[in-house]
């Protein structure tokens, strides 16, 4: 009898350990939601509640997602996991996740992002990639690519994220290479100043000199030509040399002209000059008596 009331008791607080609400967390039964934000936290918590719908897990220090991470909570809609420090997603990650609609991955440290990562969210229909140095996407999103809309900046917010120019974005410099977990700074500090006989440092000295991936701006690049710029430029240039060609055609007709006037002129004179030398030569013979 002893040994079942045992059992039972073991089965009762397994059940409310699995059940229940993880460290650091807070969760609302009434919308099923489990809020883990702002906790510090640098993976993903356990113990999350099966019946979770929406997870948040925003400003923490999550730097990597095991595959399976979120297996207990197979009926998850909505992930949060923006301003973190994740440089990838690794696709097994989301294994299970077959009703996730929403996903925030936004102010990370991502450099590409992967075409399998879709296979396994099949209902996804939001996903935020802003703010990270991407810089280019996978050739296929599972066949979703014409749903695809930019967020930011506001000139092209709403505008099909394909028709916008690549040479348009200047991506952000690369991040620096993410923090290890806190436990793992203290541990290597406390061993490090056990070694040299210093003082351990506060965790905010290791933070020193790390970026805001929120600061960096996103610059384009010079636009390109405007077609109509182009074809202007190409009509003023062909009105200026047309207009040369005239000036040069009348500079030679008149020229022509001139040339022939003068040479008639001269032809004139010339011909004056004759006659007038013949008449002058009859006189004295003309003048002589009979």
């Amino acid at each position: 009898m002893k040994g079942e009331l045992l059992l039972l008791s073991s089965m009762i607080f397994l059940l409310q350990g699995a059940c229940g609400c993880p460290e650091k967390c807070f969760c609302h039964s009434s919308s099923n939601s489990v809020d883990c934000s702002h906790r510090g936290l640098a993976e993903i918590p356990p113990n999350l509640p099966p019946e979770t719908l929406t997870l948040l897990l925003q400003d923490n220090q999550i730097y990597q997602l095991p595959a399976f991470a979120f297996r207990t909570v197979p009926r998850l809609k909505t992930l949060n996991l923006s301003n973190n420090s994740l440089s990838e997603l690794v696709p097994e990650a989301f294994h299970g996740l077959q009703h996730l609609e929403v996903l925030n991955v936004t102010q990370n440290s991502l450099l590409s992002l992967e075409s399998r990562l879709f296979h396994f969210l099949p209902q996804l229909r939001e996903l935020d990639l802003s703010s990270n140095n991407i810089s280019h996407l996978p050739t296929s999103l599972g066949g979703i690519t014409d749903g695809i809309v930019c967020g930011s900046p506001d000139t092209w917010k709403g505008k099909d994220l394909l028709k916008i120019p690549h040479e348009l974005y200047q991506p952000c410099p690369p991040p620096p290479p993410p923090l290890p977990p806190p436990e793992l700074v203290f541990s290597q500090a406390r061993q490090h100043d056990s070694e040299q006989g210093e003082l351990p440092k506060s965790p905010e000295d290791h933070n020193v000199g790390r970026h805001d991936i929120s600061e960096c701006m996103v610059k384009p690049k010079p636009r390109p030509a405007n077609l109509r710029h182009a074809v202007a430029t190409v009509v003023i240039t062909g009105v200026v040399c047309g207009i040369v060609c005239l000036m040069m055609l009348a500079a030679a007709i008149y020229g022509c002209t001139y040339a022939a006037i003068t040479a008639q002129h001269h032809g004139r004179a010339s011909a004056q000059t004759s006659e007038s030398g013949k008449m002058g030569g009859k006189e004295p013979f003309d003048s002589l008596p009979a």
